[in-house]
């Protein structure tokens, strides 16, 4: 999906987007592993590598502002993946990911600190600023949570985890009116194709009880949204995974 009205598109095009959101995802994911293995001087080396990555992948960009942009996309992206993983799981904190923040971030001169708040605040100033790059996030974000909860043996976690997820959807479509609707219908199309996987049966992830919180998520989701905005939502999304599909047999049968 990418939208006409990005006016940060010309600092960062959809190519750097998707790639700032992927990074943020893997940055964090790695930090999550790093503290769950619970090794302090390997905890420690990783982080130095992420934040390395990081001030590289920022420093990339052509110019300042599209430099500066690059480091608010991650920073923005870590912390709000940051937030969903401490609020859905009750996590105090993340310190790995707090200190990775502000080590990122503290350097700064206060042009530095003036150009990044500004440009950060760009990002979440119109919907469609940095569609891309938002789409690519929360869609990481979605599916991650929704892996997390039909992968848990836990009755209560899982129904946790479902309504979590559910409250962070409806959120997106309050928050971002005009295109919320549309982040909500690629997670649940992502889904929906991940459903359709002849390789998900046998998953051993994909228990009867994660099959039973992905189909109560999908109800929440029915009968929480207003009437328009859900009818909308599985509209998009049944589409995508209708073209996904059909695409799939093209190449099938151009194979054969």
């Amino acid at each position: 999906m990418t939208l006409p009205n990005d006016q940060l598109a010309g600092l960062t095009n959809v190519e750097v987007q998707r790639e700032a959101a992927g990074l943020a995802q893997d940055g964090f994911t790695r930090i999550f592993r790093l503290l769950a293995e619970g090794d302090e001087a390997a905890a420690e080396l990783g982080l130095s590598v992420i934040e390395a990555r990081a001030r590289d992948w920022a420093g990339k960009g052509e110019g300042e502002e599209a430099k500066t942009l690059r480091l608010a996309l991650l920073i923005g992206g870590l912390d709000q993946w940051g937030l969903a993983w401490t609020q859905a799981f009750s996590l105090a904190a993340l310190p790995g990911l707090t200190a990775l923040l502000g080590n990122l971030r503290n350097p700064l001169d206060a042009q530095a600190t003036a150009r990044f708040e500004q440009q950060f605040a760009a990002i979440e100033a119109r919907e469609d600023n940095a569609i891309d790059f938002k789409v690519e996030l929360r869609r990481g974000i979605h599916l991650a949570l929704w892996h997390a909860m039909i992968a848990s043996s836990d009755r209560e976690q899982a129904q946790r985890l479902m309504q979590h997820l559910g409250s962070m959807m409806l959120t997106l479509t309050e928050t971002m009116p005009n295109y919320g609707w549309r982040l909500v219908a690629d997670a649940l199309a992502h889904i929906q194709l991940r459903c359709l996987d002849p390789d998900f049966a046998a998953d051993p992830d994909a228990g009867s009880l994660g099959q039973e919180m992905t189909q109560g998520l999908y109800a929440s989701l029915k009968q929480s949204l207003p009437e328009d905005i859900g009818k909308q939502v599985m509209a998009q999304a049944s589409q995508v995974v209708i073209a996904y599909r059909q695409a799939q047999r093209a190449a099938e049968s151009a194979e054969t």
